[in-house]
C-alpha cells in the first residue's frame, strides 16, 4: 500500500506561522508531519520549542531590554525586563513583540512571582496550611488530603507565578511555553529577569525578581 503524499499550500504555512511565530521551514515541516492538520502542527511546533528551550536553558542571558505597558487609562502600569543572549536579538521585532506581550499579560493577570522557584517559603507554607486545613475538614484519609493539597498548590502556582499562568492572548499555552516557542524561533535563550506592576490606589506595588542564578541573567 503506497504512502499518501499531502500537498501543503503556502496559505497553510502562512496561517501556521501567524499562529505560532515559528520559521517558515519549521511550519512547513510540521504541517507535512501532521498531514496538513493545523492543530496537530501547532502541537508539534510547541514541543519542538520546548525541546530547543531546554537545550539552551543554561546559556547566559546578559542582554535584553526593559518594556513598559500602561493600561486602563493610566490606572495600571508595568515594567518588565526580558533577557536574551545578544543585542542583535534584543533589537528584533519578534523580541520586542514578546516583551510587550509579557508586559501586557502582567498588567492583566497580576502575577506575584516570576517562577515557582521564586515563591517565598512564607507564602508557600501559608497557602499549604490553608489548603491542608480545608482538606482535613472533609474527614478524608491523610493520603487523600495530601493529594488534594498537591492539586491545590499546582493551581496556586498557576495563579501567582508568571511562567505558570495561561497566556492572556492564548489560554491554551503558558507564558513559559510562549517563551519556549520564541527561543526556538530566535535561537537564543530568553528569560524574564524581573517585573514591577503598579496600580493606582494600591497600598503596595508588585515587584518580582527571579532568584539569583535563575535564567542565568547575572
Amino acid at each position: 500500500m503506497g504512502t499518501t503524499t499531502v500537498n501543503i499550500s503556502a496559505s497553510q504555512v502562512k496561517e501556521l506561522r501567524e499562529k505560532t511565530g515559528a520559521p517558515m521551514m519549521d511550519c512547513k515541516q510540521a504541517l507535512t508531519e501532521s498531514k496538513g492538520d493545523l492543530d496537530q502542527a501547532v502541537i508539534l511546533l510547541r514541543k519542538k520549542g520546548v525541546s530547543v528551550a531546554a537545550k539552551k536553558a543554561t546559556r547566559v542571558t546578559s542582554e535584553g531590554s526593559v518594556a513598559s505597558y500602561i493600561h486602563a487609562g493610566g490606572k495600571i502600569g508595568v515594567l518588565v525586563e526580558l533577557n536574551c543572549e545578544s543585542d542583535f536579538v534584543a533589537r528584533t521585532d519578534d523580541f520586542k513583540e514578546l516583551v510587550h506581550d509579557i508586559a501586557m499579560h502582567i498588567a492583566a493577570s497580576d502575577p506575584k512571582f516570576v517562577r515557582k522557584e521564586d515563591v517565598t517559603p512564607e507564602a508557600y507554607e501559608r497557602e499549604k496550611d490553608i489548603y491542608r486545613s480545608q482538606a482535613a475538614a472533609t474527614s478524608k484519609p491523610p493520603q487523600v488530603v495530601e493529594k488534594i493539597v498537591e492539586g491545590k498548590m499546582s493551581k496556586f502556582y498557576e495563579e501567582v507565578c508568571l511562567y505558570e499562568q495561561p497566556f492572556i492572548k492564548d489560554q491554551t499555552i503558558s507564558i513559559a511555553q510562549l517563551i519556549a516557542t520564541r527561543i526556538g524561533k530566535l535561537g537564543e535563550n530568553l528569560a524574564v529577569r524581573r517585573f514591577a506592576r503598579f496600580k493606582v490606589g494600591d497600598v503596595g506595588e508588585t515587584i518580582a525578581i527571579t532568584k539569583p542564578g535563575e535564567g542565568k541573567a547575572e
